[in-house]
């Protein structure tokens, strides 16, 4: 059964407990997703071969600091890191180090900024100089399921059509959706109820209401969907080693559709778009 409160009222996760968000909570998230958007802007410029992940986190870091934010995921659970890097096969939860992107990698960078206790979370991927026809098109099928996704969050729908309507584009396409990772709600908390998962059934699930406030967050694999979690108890990869992408955004259900408050300032948030327009 699920229970719907008054976000106000709740200050931890319980589980079939949802919270609605009123005014305050639809300013908070526009204000730590329009940062956390401005950092993954910055880091485009960065991302070129020979440079290493640890720098992209040292500039999420410090972009953090300068902004008066604070990254999530830094000591969560004990990951030592402002920001997620996945490359290639990596899934999600990649670690930041010190060895050179490469030509033609494609990597995910996942943050998420804390501003004034509002939690703004959002990934986009990156193409590492030229890559491989294969990788592009991993991509452009990542977020179009992700536009799947977002059409399908307003009232009336259920988390079940958001998820269905992902998993229709990437199977489309002879693609798989990662079922081992889901999008979550947030807000007040990094990672509240509801689940949103990015495979399903039209119909099913839990109703969309007006205040949901969650992430779409769709993980796709050019080969099978089956992952595996390396001995750092971290970074996920694909079992067969197949390209992944993924690509997030917050958004908040609306009277009449959704709101997004991780959109990119400057049109970056699909790199291959923004490629074509420079």
């Amino acid at each position: 059964m699920v229970t719907y409160v008054d976000a106000s009222a709740k200050s931890r996760r319980t589980p079939g407990v949802i919270p609605l968000h009123g005014a305050e909570g639809f300013e908070g998230m526009r204000k730590a997703g329009a940062l956390t958007a401005q950092a993954l802007d910055i880091l485009t410029e960065y991302v070129e071969p020979g440079v290493p992940t640890s720098k992209l986190d040292q500039i999420a870091y410090e972009f953090a600091r300068d902004n008066d934010a604070v990254p999530a995921t830094l000591f969560y659970k004990g990951y030592r890191h402002s920001v997620c890097t996945s490359i290639n096969h990596v899934v999600c939860h990649g670690i930041p180090d010190d060895r050179g992107l490469r030509e033609g990698d494609i990597v995910n960078v996942d943050l998420t900024l804390i501003v004034d206790g509002w939690y703004g979370d959002s990934s986009r991927m990156y193409p590492v100089g030229e890559i491989s026809r294969k990788a592009e098109r991993l991509i452009e099928v990542t977020y179009a399921g992700l536009e799947a996704g977002l059409a399908a969050a307003k009232p009336g729908n259920t988390t079940g059509d958001i998820g269905a309507a992902i998993q229709a584009v990437a199977e489309g396409e002879r693609m798989s959706v990662v079922r081992d990772f889901v999008g979550h709600g947030v807000g007040r908390l990094f990672h509240d109820e509801p689940n949103i998962l990015h495979f399903g059934t039209p119909g099913t699930g839990v109703p969309l209401k007006p205040g949901m406030i969650f992430t779409i967050e769709p993980m796709i694999n050019l080969g099978k969907p089956h992952v595996k979690i390396l001995s750092d108890g971290w970074t996920a990869v694909t079992r067969d080693r197949t390209l992944s992408a993924q690509c997030e955004h917050s958004i908040g259900i609306t009277e009449t559709g959704h709101e997004i408050f991780t959109l990119s300032p400057g049109g970056l948030f699909n790199p291959l778009e923004a490629r074509k327009r420079s």
